[in-house]
């Protein structure tokens, strides 16, 4: 039976995985690295509403599945993108010895040869512009100031490579989960060609610094549309694009660009996580995604940039249901690993 690092490289591979990837247990991404470790984000229901190291004030009520920045005029970061230089402050990256320490135990914990183990690191490039200056403003300076607002991405680009590089010095981790949702569930916010002239290369030379650094996986999570721009990811060296929404046309994406990226998705959280949800509902979504996907490039997936769910007994089943495909999809493996 394959280790789930085994069988996740089996199958971005088109090898002979013995199972689906059941989700994210290929890979671990503890909170203990120095960045995450001292940034302030909230946490329902002990914390819901924190300001980070950049200045972000973000919120999360009860009920959402996820945190997003406060854009009124009073907690905007950036109110003249002209001059985001005296407005924006990368935060230091000189942390206490004692915070590297506690990272290195517990990343020293787990066996690379069953998982992969890395950072989670958020929000992305695109984000991290909308939530310093607000969606709106940001989509007009696009249009308005693209001189600033390249050189505001290269400024946040250049930030995270240098702490890159101080993880890999440390921690030795081999994959990074990144987020960044890139659109809506029908469009991406960029036109590709604007995409790309934004963002291609600083994520081209990001990746890059990933991958040189010892990183051998990059997920990128971007839970909305973004068919059009796999060509892109791939050209920037992502290895899995995660939680992409069934507006994708997720079998279209594995049958024209399997081999190049894989695709972890399938399982869209809005039909499953939600009021309404059932385990008869999630199976169903559950067996159409295998049956559609297949078992290479494909790693069946809740949509959301998290293993929680905001009904919290929803992930669990998600899990138990894919389990339950492998008899069907792989009926030549042993039966422990099917299960």
């Amino acid at each position: 039976m394959l280790t789930p690092r085994q069988n996740f490289l089996e199958t971005i591979h088109g090898g002979h995985p013995d199972r689906f990837v059941n989700q994210f247990d290929f890979m671990v991404n503890p909170f203990t690295d120095p960045y995450s470790a001292t940034n302030p984000q909230p946490w329902p229901p002990e914390v819901t509403e924190a300001k980070d190291l950049w200045g972000i004030t973000w919120m999360w009520p009860e009920g959402v599945p996820g945190a997003f920045p406060r854009q009124d005029s009073e907690h905007l970061v950036i109110r003249d993108i002209t001059r985001w230089q005296e407005e924006v402050h990368a935060p230091s990256l000189d942390f206490p010895e004692e915070v590297w320490q506690e990272a290195e135990k517990d990343y020293g914990q787990y066996d690379r040869n069953e998982v992969f183990v890395g950072p989670i690191m958020f929000p992305g490039l695109l984000e991290y512009i909308h939530s310093l200056m607000g969606m709106i403003p940001a989509m007009e300076a696009f249009l308005t100031e693209p001189e600033s607002m390249h050189e505001l991405i290269e400024y946040i680009t250049d930030w995270e490579c240098r702490y890159v590089k101080l993880m890999a010095a440390r921690l030795h981790p081999d994959i990074v989960w990144h987020h960044d949702d890139w659109g809506s569930s029908k469009s991406t916010f960029l036109s590709p060609d604007m995409f790309a002239e934004f963002f291609l290369e600083p994520y081209k030379r990001l990746y890059r610094c990933y991958h040189d650094n010892g990183f051998e996986i990059i997920v990128h999570h971007a839970d909305c549309y973004a068919a059009t721009l796999v060509p892109y990811m791939i050209e920037m060296g992502i290895d899995v694009w995660q939680g992409g929404v069934r507006s994708n046309h997720l079998p279209e994406l594995i049958r024209q660009y399997g081999g190049q990226i894989s695709f972890m998705s399938g399982i869209d959280s809005s039909l499953v996580d939600c009021p309404d949800w059932s385990r008869e509902k999630i199976a169903e979504v559950v067996e159409q995604a295998c049956a559609e996907c297949g078992t290479k490039y494909f790693i069946p997936c809740q949509t959301q940039g998290s293993p929680m769910s905001t009904f919290e007994e929803v992930a669990p089943i998600i899990s138990e249901e894919i389990s339950k495909q492998n008899a069907r999809f792989f009926p030549a493996a042993s039966p422990a690993a099917r299960s």
